[in-house]
């Protein structure tokens, strides 16, 4: 098996700001498997919050190049590696691999039918309520679901939550705290984000507050984010969320990330499926989870100048993602 690795460097259309980070550039890690006449190929930005770059995933897979090239598959990389972008991107490049072997698309291999379009939110970033407005009529108008990053600034995030909804009345509205509040801060915020509809807050507090949150009242879904990184975190923290947010980033692969659907099913959550930024070749192996989610954030290539192409395709709402993106395989 013949390993390439490779850094991208993906344009951003702007700054995109959330609580505590501004990004200005998508830089990504390109990992090709080939072997016999097929190639397989996945792409991974990390966990930006956790030092997981695309550099130090690139070197963490080079040392492991005699391994792979040995030979290598899903089941034996889950115990190898430990989750974050490196494994994420090699195991989509083994399943993009295991599907040009297997002549059947990624999506029947995982167990599926057949997939359908996916009502997608579209993400602002956490800019004054003005640009925020003015991106949700305009750039975003083809959009039946938004979700807003909010900063921890809570005047400031109250104003982005009203000025968005004024503009649009129409769309289901989710908001994204990234971790920017602590727990007396929300008996504030709450009462606003129901009195303009939101139906989703996500990840309110630090990663290791979540504690803060036993006896809360929750009169609108609370979804885990930076909380919950795999299968083995869900458990502990079922009883102060109600939504787990799956990125394939942080589980290290789609593998991990169809185990965390099943996990958070048992114990009676529901399922969102997001992205850490990233083209379609990253948006694609989520769709596959997002076939099984209540709440799908696959809107990374929107952010971007330039996508890969073939990409995903975004219509009234909805992303579509065809095989010839990612989960066929190409010819090596």
């Amino acid at each position: 098996m013949k390993l390439t690795l490779q850094i991208d460097k993906l344009r951003m259309l702007a700054p995109f700001r959330i609580s505590g980070y501004v990004f200005e550039h998508a830089p990504v890690l390109r990992v090709e498997l080939e072997h016999q006449g097929h190639r397989g190929r996945g792409e991974a930005s990390g966990v930006y919050y956790f030092d997981d770059t695309p550099e130090g995933m690139l070197e963490t897979l080079e040392g492991m190049r005699g391994v792979i090239e040995a030979g290598i598959d899903r089941a034996s990389l889950q115990h190898l590696l430990p989750r974050g972008g490196a494994r994420n991107a090699l195991d989509c490049a083994l399943w993009d691999l295991e599907a040009a072997r297997a002549g059947k698309p990624a999506w029947a291999l995982a167990g599926l039918s057949q997939v359908r379009p996916l009502l997608t939110t579209w993400t602002l970033g956490a800019d004054d309520p003005g640009t925020m407005q003015s991106i949700a009529v305009a750039r975003y108008a083809p959009a039946k679901a938004l979700k807003l990053k909010l900063s921890g600034e809570l005047d400031v995030d109250i104003e982005r939550v009203r000025a968005v909804r004024k503009v649009r009345p129409d769309v289901w509205i989710g908001v994204d705290a990234n971790q920017g509040y602590t727990i007396d801060v929300l008996d504030a915020l709450i009462p606003v984000l129901m009195d303009n509809g939101v139906s989703l807050l996500e990840q309110p507090l630090r990663r290791g507050r979540e504690r803060d949150l036993d006896g809360f009242a929750r009169p609108l879904p609370f979804a885990a984010d930076e909380s919950v990184q795999d299968t083995s975190e869900i458990e502990a923290l079922a009883d102060v969320f109600d939504v787990i947010n799956i990125k394939l980033d942080k589980s290290g692969g789609l593998t991990e990330g169809l185990a965390m659907v099943d996990k958070a099913r048992t114990l009676g959550m529901q399922v969102m499926v997001g992205n850490m930024m990233g083209s379609s070749w990253a948006m694609a192996p989520a769709f596959i989870v997002g076939q099984h989610c209540d709440v799908v954030d696959l809107d990374g290539p929107l952010v971007l100048r330039d996508d890969r192409v073939p990409g995903v395709h975004y219509d009234d709402g909805l992303i579509h993602c065809d095989d010839s993106i990612w989960g066929t395989g190409v010819p090596a």
